[in-house]
């Protein structure tokens, strides 16, 4: 798994782009654990991007995640989507 990415293998780059319904299934793979680990920091950034991109369920499912993180790791989180907005 690439921690720095919030990636898991299964979800190798292949096709993420900009397409806001890929990046809200990233923020569900790692908020429910299908990638093998619940990674909240990982959820709550695809949540993010998702919702940036139009996704308009992902503000709601983000919400929900941030709920159980604290401000520190929401802090990261919104580093790490600023950073993936940034390169991509």
């Amino acid at each position: 798994m690439n921690e720095e990415s919030g990636t898991p293998p299964a979800l190798a780059p292949v096709g993420i782009g900009r397409d806001p319904e890929v990046l809200f299934e990233r923020g569900v793979c790692w908020a429910s654990g299908r990638s093998g680990v619940v990674n909240l920091v990982a959820a709550h950034k695809w949540f993010n991007l998702a919702a940036l991109k139009g996704r308009a369920d992902a503000i709601s499912m983000r919400r929900e995640v941030a709920e159980m993180m604290s401000d520190a790791e929401i802090a990261t989180a919104q580093r790490e989507a600023r950073a993936w907005m940034t390169a991509h």
